[in-house]
């Protein structure tokens, strides 16, 4: 296929071939890998500027999504793209391969960057879904860290670069140029835009300064590029469909019960963090969905109204595929089972065969947990019906799941993304949460204050 780039996409690939270090803030559909393959392409094989590219990307993007766009495109087809997945025998081997772009999942950055040390090979680094480096005290971003120097060039690509607020950014950004714009520590970050507040030593948080959020944009506006696709492409119109899910009255009763029980136990437990918290609104979460693991792990089986408000739904969408996110195996499992009595073709998502079979037609409903899907996938072309069975408190997840079919491309004129919502419950929290792209601390810590109170 020819690659006939926008002009936004022309100006993003200037970018990427002349700056050493720049962000690509691009929501999902503009064309982040084609944008950044085409620049690798020309600073290779035109300009002579790189030798070899390395690709951090989650899993599955990793696994098919790269090689498949240099294939799809005529000027790349030549491009080497090599995978470093694998036993650690599959991945030496794939390093010592002659290739031009190797890709690897960013949980063996650690394992590569050890390979390496100071023979680092890769003379430009990109860094796909680049909020994976956001936590400055994670192992990938300390790896990274050590090899930022042999670098001659670094592109960070993302559509939610700050889905939790500013304080996201200072990793990312550090990973462009080390330090010069927010800071060489995140301490030093922290006091420089943020205020510091204690509740009862339970928990700290950090809240933006007032005119915070702009200064910080206006340190980084020189290497970051942002665009929303709403802008640029022609996207189907986006409906979201809330599904109220009506507990029975011996079920809600169990619900209540069940919520002040764990909401005594976790004020009894002394010092509450955002760890402990998450516990709990998972186990609340699990139990709105109709099941709940119990201390040694066993499936406590609650109701199946949730269950029934699903099978009801997909009733209603009389054959045409979806995509169903599920939050836990529990979930996967019931409704495999609950499908299994129907003439659908259900299938689990697990890499690129799914993906082809979706867009092929092949699939009506895929089953799917969205950290295993939600970056770098182009699903489009299967269907326009989102399911959420299990709603998520990140913003990041629910934002980068809808984008896998509303995107460009896509055949139908709207995609609408359906959310099963227990009434009366955290349910109802999360979706609130998501509407207000609050972060997830606080959002949990919020409602966690919620519930205490209540109870």
């Amino acid at each position: 296929m020819i690659y006939k780039p926008h002009k936004y996409q022309e100006y993003c690939i200037d970018r990427v071939i002349r700056d050493p270090a720049v962000a690509l803030f691009l929501r999902p559909g503009l064309g982040k890998t084609s944008i950044t393959l085409t620049a690798i392409h020309e600073l290779k094989y035109h300009r002579w500027q790189i030798r070899r590219v390395l690709v951090v990307a989650p899993k599955k993007v990793a696994e098919g999504t790269w090689s498949k766009e240099a294939a799809k495109w005529d000027h790349l087809k030549h491009l080497r793209v090599i995978t470093v997945l694998g036993s650690e025998k599959q991945r030496l081997a794939a390093l010592e391969a002659t290739g031009d772009v190797y890709v690897i999942n960013r949980e063996n950055v650690p394992w590569l960057v050890n390979l390496y040390g100071r023979n680092w090979p890769f003379d430009m680094v990109v860094l796909d879904e680049s909020t994976s480096f956001k936590n400055p005290q994670s192992k990938r971003f300390k790896a990274m860290k050590l090899v930022r120097r042999f670098c001659r060039k670094v592109v960070l690509l993302t559509g939610t670069p700050s889905s939790r607020g500013i304080m996201d950014l200072w990793a990312q950004i550090y990973l462009l140029d080390e330090g010069k714009r927010l800071g060489r520590t995140i301490g030093a970050y922290r006091e420089r835009y943020f205020s510091c507040n204690t509740h009862g030593g339970y928990f700290t948080e950090y809240v933006p300064r007032a005119g915070a959020d702009r200064e910080v944009l206006d340190a980084i506006s020189d290497i970051c590029v942002s665009m929303s696709a709403e802008d640029y492409l022609e996207l189907p119109e986006c409906i979201e469909h809330e599904v109220p899910v009506i507990l029975d009255p011996k079920s809600r009763k169990k619900y209540a019960e069940f919520e002040r029980e764990c909401v005594l136990e976790l004020q009894n437990a002394g010092e509450i963090t955002a760890s402990t918290a998450a516990v709990l609104t998972g186990k609340l979460l699990q139990f709105c969905a109709g099941a709940i693991y119990d201390e040694d792990k066993n499936v406590v089986h609650v109701h199946d109204c949730k269950i029934d408000a699903y099978m009801e739904l997909i009733e209603q969408l009389q054959g045409e595929p979806c995509i169903t996110f599920y939050g836990f195996q529990h979930d996967r499992d019931r409704l495999l089972a609950a499908l299994r009595g129907t003439k659908l073709r259900v299938r689990l998502y697990d890499g690129v065969a799914d993906e082809d079979a979706w867009n092929a037609g092949e699939v009506d409903v895929l089953l799917v947990h969205p950290v295993s899907c939600a970056y770098g996938l182009n699903l489009q072309a299967g269907g326009r019906h989102v399911v959420w069975f299990t709603p998520s408190w990140s913003f990041e997840l629910n934002d980068q799941g809808v984008c896998r079919l509303w995107r460009q491309g896509s055949p139908y004129d709207r995609v609408i993304v359906h959310f099963l919502i227990v009434q009366g419950g955290v349910d109802e929290d999360v979706m609130k949460a998501i509407r207000e792209r609050q972060t997830t601390h606080e959002l949990v810590m919020n409602v966690l204050s919620a519930r205490l109170m209540k109870v």
